[in-house]
């Protein structure tokens, strides 16, 4: 009876120290995807392993007491001690942010790089084009580019696919963070996404580009069906 008791206690001591390992996906209320989950887990424990940082992916249905998502991460963070940085996604609030513990993180990785809107350079200087108000506007809107979440976030997605969106979005920017994290401290990740995080991000571009070059081919039409208008009323 006693080794049962014994075996019990082992049994439960290694199952609880494995559920505390498995931490760097620390909250899911959207996905709950075993494979999403190991992916982030894996990769989430060889950055900490080699660099002590650990990245943290935060995905809410909704952020609760009606908190903003900064205030949400300021809470949370007080419960890590170690070097940690929250990537947190809110489905309902349409939120996506990023918050570290330490200042000092943020150099590890370019925060506005990642939440930018904006795919690709080009993107990024036709909507400064269109949407400046000055010049300092201007440079700011041209030089934030290449977001490796919310470009594919604002996707449209099949009725089933939706949370296929996220999860890819989602890993894709904790990927991002990770590889970024390493690159600045000359570490080689072996779990790291790599060209496959770019696939993602080259398939936004087609698509911008695509309907940039129709968009500008209909207003070309426009003008030109304009002007013969005009000629043969003359």
């Amino acid at each position: 009876m006693k080794f049962s008791r014994g075996l019990a206690a082992l049994t439960f001591f290694v199952v609880f120290q494995t559920s505390l390992a498995a931490q760097y996906l620390y909250k899911d209320t959207v996905i709950f995807n075993p494979a999403f989950k190991a992916e982030v887990e894996k990769l989430g424990s060889e950055l900490y392993e080699k660099t002590g940082i650990s990245l943290m992916l935060v995905m809410l249905k909704e952020i609760p007491n009606e908190k903003g998502i900064v205030e949400y991460e300021r809470e949370l963070l007080k419960t890590f001690s170690s070097p940690t940085i929250l990537l947190t996604f809110a489905e309902m609030n349409s939120k996506v942010d990023i918050l570290a513990n330490d200042s000092s993180l943020y150099k590890y990785f370019d925060k506005k790089q990642v939440l930018s809107p904006v795919a690709s350079p080009v993107q990024a200087f036709v909507m400064a084009l269109f949407y400046s108000d000055s010049f300092a506007r201007f440079k700011e809107v041209a030089s934030s580019h290449s977001g490796t979440i919310i470009p594919l976030l604002a996707g449209k997605a099949k009725k089933g696919e939706v949370l296929g969106k996220y999860s890819a979005s989602m890993f894709n920017g904790y990927a991002d963070i990770a590889e970024q994290i390493a690159d600045s401290k000359g570490i080689v990740l072996e779990n790291a996404v790599g060209n496959a995080n770019q696939n993602s991000i080259f398939f936004v571009k087609v698509l911008f580009y695509g309907f940039l070059v129709y968009g500008i081919f209909l207003y070309i039409k426009r003008k030109l069906y304009i002007r013969r208008q005009k000629i043969e009323q003359k």
